[in-house]
């Protein structure tokens, strides 16, 4: 092969693997023109022509499209930068692949209907900035007041939930969730409440008047029946339940009845809303963080299962 030699559509069809049809395609659209004819009118190409077919055709392979390819081959764009603009799409198209497979497969496991299928989609299809907008106006519409506390609003945002790129079927599950919980305004208040409280750092009236020692016995009672795996619901949370009303009756010279546990339940009830409480955990599986035992409120198992004691 010299650069004098000049091939008929057909050598450069098999030269190349593309078909006659698309090789006149191209010539016809100006992207690989004829470098001349033969007496009988058809059209002949040289070596430069065959190596920018070849070029095409490895371009096209990797999905770039003519316009692109024409920039190419007029030297206005190099291939690098063609190569790292297509990378970059293609990126976008592999994370929205992902993402519809993670909705798919939380469709498949969950039996949604057809509306909740199409919220699921709606809500994970937003961009990330999109996400962040939303979150930025559930915090603005919960602390955007001038009496907000600065350590309310930074322990909220340092928790900003994020979905990753290739989320679990839980992740997405858990973002459709919290993306509805945030834009409930009767959830915002409950949030703002809480955490003020929380930021202030102040104590619960129970926790002032059983004292330090108590509270961290009831705390390491609780967390070790939730470690046990022992539903605040089942019958096993009752010894707990019997042992620890016994002590706080002692400790606040109270009897240890249905009134007595009735008012106890309502004092630890103020410690956490469970709503918030599913905001917290909703966030930590969004985010993919690890669930630290230690950091589960113990106060909704004892609360739960004091109301049940009450029900039996």
């Amino acid at each position: 092969m010299d650069v004098t030699t000049l091939y008929s559509i057909g050598e450069l069809s098999r030269r190349t693997g593309l078909s006659v049809r698309t090789i006149r395609f191209y010539s016809d659209s100006r992207v690989v023109a004829p470098t001349t004819r033969s007496p009988a009118g058809y059209r002949l190409y040289d070596l430069d022509a065959l190596l920018r077919l070849e070029l095409v055709r490895t371009l096209r392979e990797l999905g770039i499209d003519l316009p692109m390819i024409r920039r190419v081959l007029d030297r206005e764009l190099s291939v690098a930068e063609v190569a790292a603009a297509h990378a970059d799409a293609m990126d976008i198209q592999i994370r929205m692949l992902q993402l519809r497979r993670s909705v798919l497969r939380v469709v498949a496991g969950r039996g949604s209907s057809p509306e909740e299928t199409k919220l699921m989609h709606r809500l994970t299809q937003l961009s990330g900035e999109e996400r962040h907008r939303l979150i930025d106006d559930f915090m603005d519409g919960t602390f955007g007041t001038v009496d907000a506390d600065p350590a309310a609003v930074a322990m909220v945002r340092a928790a900003t939930p994020d979905l990753p790129d290739d989320p679990t079927g839980e992740q997405v599950a858990a973002w459709v969730e919290l993306a509805e919980l945030i834009g409930d305004e009767d959830f915002r208040a409950r949030m703002r409440r809480t955490a003020l409280r929380q930021a202030a750092g102040r104590p619960l009236g129970i926790e002032r008047e059983a004292g330090e020692e108590l509270m961290g016995f009831a705390r390491q009672k609780v967390a070790e029946a939730r470690e046990a795996g022992i539903d605040s619901l089942s019958s096993r949370a009752a010894p707990v339940i019997d042992d620890l009303v016994h002590r706080f009756a002692e400790a606040l010279a109270r009897t240890p009845d249905g009134e007595f546990r009735h008012w106890l339940a309502q004092r630890f009830e103020e410690a956490h809303d469970p709503v918030v409480d599913r905001y917290w955990r909703l966030v930590w599986i969004v985010n993919g963080w690890q669930v630290v035992p230690n950091l589960i409120p113990v106060y909704p198992w004892l609360t739960q299962a004091l109301r049940s004691d009450l029900a039996a």
